[in-house]
């Protein structure tokens, strides 16, 4: 049957985390990048749980599942873009960046295992 919870899921609690550390650390990047870099970085690490809540909604129907988390997949592949910039652009110290890049990676892997094995979640 799967989780009933998605907020039990490993990967809620580590996308989570991650949003809300972007969240944090975002307050200190400069002004003028507020409407894009910032609310780009913000949006996308958040839409990694909302799409999760969605998923978890459509379990029901496995391809609307499946299609969720891959949206899922996609927005923490965009955060992880906005996070390389981050680090370009001087905002982000290298130990930040490292930190965050591999709690993506995870976040990552535990999507792709959702996304093949649908009937365990």
């Amino acid at each position: 049957m799967g989780v009933v919870n998605f907020k039990l899921t490993k990967v809620y609690k580590l996308a989570f985390e991650q949003a809300m550390e972007v969240f944090s650390v975002t307050t200190s990047f400069p002004k003028e990048e507020r409407y894009s870099l910032i609310d780009q970085v913000r949006r996308s690490s958040r839409s990694v749980c909302t799409n999760l809540a969605e998923a978890y909604r459509k379990k029901i129907y496995p391809a609307n599942f499946i299609l969720k988390i891959t949206d899922c997949d996609a927005e923490n592949s965009e955060t992880g873009v906005w996070l390389d910039f981050s680090l370009t652009c001087n905002y982000l110290t290298l130990e930040q960046h490292i930190l965050f890049i591999s709690r993506n990676e995870e976040i990552g892997k535990l999507l792709s295992h959702m996304r093949n094995n649908p009937g365990k979640y």
